[in-house]
């Protein structure tokens, strides 16, 4: 079931599969900044420029960090969006979950930890390979839905659970979610994703394109 946290400039993060505060510990290891199946149109962008930098800045210093306290033990992705950090793949024990998020939390600027990181062997080259196979079919099939800006979504894709990140509608929510869970080879659809209004969504739309052309002694011509 999502869970609903308010947050302190009135936005909602809309989560299923769990949000972990800075107060909870994750775990990571040979890690992978961005996510190894991550996609994102970058065109459009709902996040300042200011937080796309330190977006950047969170997933390489926290790849550092946990290469520090782990070393080469299991598999992790750290995806950060609005300085939000999605931290999936592999640990093989509960210890290094937790220190992998004590890690991560210690990074300038991040304000929450997803720790969706599970407690097993790590993942096959092949396993990974499909799930960037997975993480490319949601996306196109986000782009053929017409109702959809898709450029506004990241998705991570990791042991085919598809992972939705972005700043969002409800509306737009709901329906990434029925394309993502219809897309094939997707086993479940987590939702880590910042909740705005429809008012909000509207303010944070580029102005439109400017297509006037002035006329030119040609075009006005008579004959």
């Amino acid at each position: 079931m999502d869970a609903l946290l308010q947050k302190p400039y009135s936005r909602r993060v809309l989560i299923m599969g769990g949000l972990l505060g800075l107060g909870a510990v994750t775990g990571c290891a040979p890690l992978v900044v961005g996510g190894v199946a991550t996609g994102l149109f970058v065109a459009i962008d709902r996040r300042t420029s200011g937080t796309q930098l330190e977006d950047e800045a969170i997933e390489v210093k926290s790849a550092s960090r946990l290469r520090e306290e782990l070393n080469d033990r299991g598999h992790i992705n750290v995806t950060s969006f609005n300085r939000q950090v999605l931290l999936t793949g592999e640990v093989p024990s509960e210890q290094d979950r937790q220190r992998a998020q004590a890690a991560v939390a210690g990074v300038e600027n991040v304000r929450s930890i997803v720790n969706e990181l599970a407690v097993m062997g790590s993942s096959s080259l092949s396993q990974r390979s499909n799930d960037t196979v997975v993480t490319g079919r949601v996306k196109a099939a986000m782009v053929d839905a017409r109702d959809l800006q898709s450029r506004a979504f990241k998705v991570v894709t990791e042991r085919n659970i598809v992972y939705l990140m972005g700043l969002v509608t409800q509306r737009e929510a709901d329906r990434a979610t029925q394309v993502a869970r219809n897309t094939q080879g997707v086993a479940r659809v987590v939702r880590v994703l910042e909740m705005i209004s429809e008012a909000e969504l509207q303010r944070l739309q580029p102005p439109p394109a400017n297509n006037n052309r002035s006329s030119s002694p040609s075009d006005s011509s008579g004959g």
